[in-house]
């Protein structure tokens, strides 16, 4: 009798597992074993990516310093960025509605420079990549001996180490040993130019055209092996069709390549662009910021005041205005994305 009682129960409680299982597939869909295989992924992006991500944006409403759990100070530390001023002598800021003044001069100076260095740097290093990435890729493809040495060759500056490859352009641009400076007074004819020897990172404009160009050289493989990746995906008929109606190989480029390559590059622009106005090591480890806070970017900012100067409220907030810039690029891109591949129709 017990025997039985006990495989009544047994039986009950596999009935309603399986009850409970179909109601939960029928919320969250027939693959309800997938939900397992991403939770995982979910845990590590929870813990490395949503939680830091709010945590900035508490530290930044706040005048938190390392060591000191900080106060709230609300859009203080935002407005105290812009210059952005406001009479308190009665209510604090985010209770008053008028009093607010808005003084240029008053804002921080290094911060509008870092604003600035930050969409220079992205802009132009970006389109340099994206020119000579696609040059690139198209002598990747025409390409008949050694192939694969090429292939391989060319993202050796993309998949060294930052760190490592930085040091080399370090000592590269160091103003005793530079290499380029020893070429412009010895090399022929160069030496007759009598160029140099220019601080490379010395000088203020000379140091950001550095940082770009060190960007630029590693970030270039990137696009020139996803561009030739697109350039392989692209049938050999539509260049035979274009042939037959007599187009030059300009017009091919202009009117079949460059057309089906467009969704392509899109996308590795998004991500270039988004790397690149994060980027913190190639600038650290060259300039760290200098000279005179003239290659500072946000990522290096941030770290200088937050970390170094202990205002980690301050570097938060410095930190967070990269946000809204990365969110309206995304969107662009997404949008520019959707209308070349017709995905948005």
């Amino acid at each position: 009798m017990a025997i039985s009682n006990t495989k009544e129960q047994v039986l009950v409680g596999r009935d309603l597992t399986a009850a409970s299982r179909q109601r939960w597939r029928r919320s969250f869909g027939p693959d309800l074993d997938g939900f397992g295989f991403i939770l995982p992924a979910v845990i590590i992006m929870v813990c490395l990516v949503v939680y830091p991500f709010f945590l900035a944006i508490w530290f930044s409403l706040s005048d938190a310093v390392i060591g000191e759990p900080g106060r709230w100070v609300g859009l203080e530390n935002f407005m105290y960025l812009f210059g952005i001023m406001y009479d308190g002598q009665d209510l604090p800021w985010y209770l008053k509605f008028t009093g607010f003044s808005w003084d240029l001069s008053l804002a921080d100076d290094i911060f509008l420079m870092t604003l600035r260095n930050t969409l220079l740097f992205a802009t132009i290093s970006v389109v340099l990549k994206g020119v000579f990435g696609l040059g690139a890729a198209l002598l990747m493809q025409r390409a008949t001996r050694m192939r694969r040495f090429v292939r391989g060759s060319i993202l050796v500056p993309f998949v060294a180490p930052t760190v490592l490859t930085t040091l080399g352009w370090w000592l590269i641009f160091d103003p005793t040993y530079s290499h380029i400076n020893w070429l412009f007074a010895n090399l022929w004819p160069l030496n007759l130019l009598g160029l140099g020897p220019f601080q490379w990172l010395g000088n203020p404009n000379l140091a950001l055209s550095s940082v770009i160009f060190v960007n630029f050289w590693r970030g270039m493989p990137f696009f020139a092996v996803t561009i030739f990746a697109g350039l392989v995906a692209i049938p050999d008929q539509l260049y035979e069709a274009a042939e037959t109606d007599g187009a030059s190989t300009l017009r091919k480029f202009w009117h079949v390549t460059l057309p089906l390559l467009r969704p392509v590059m899109a996308v590795v622009i998004l991500f270039s662009t988004i790397f690149t106005l994060a980027d913190f090591g190639i600038v650290y480890v060259l300039t760290r910021g200098g000279p005179m806070n003239y290659t500072h970017l946000f990522a290096t900012y941030s770290f200088t005041v937050g970390i170094l100067n202990q205002e980690i409220g301050l570097g938060a907030a410095i930190s967070l205005f990269l946000f809204p810039i990365l969110l309206l690029v995304v969107i662009f891109q997404l949008k520019m994305v959707r209308k070349e591949t017709g995905y948005g129709v």
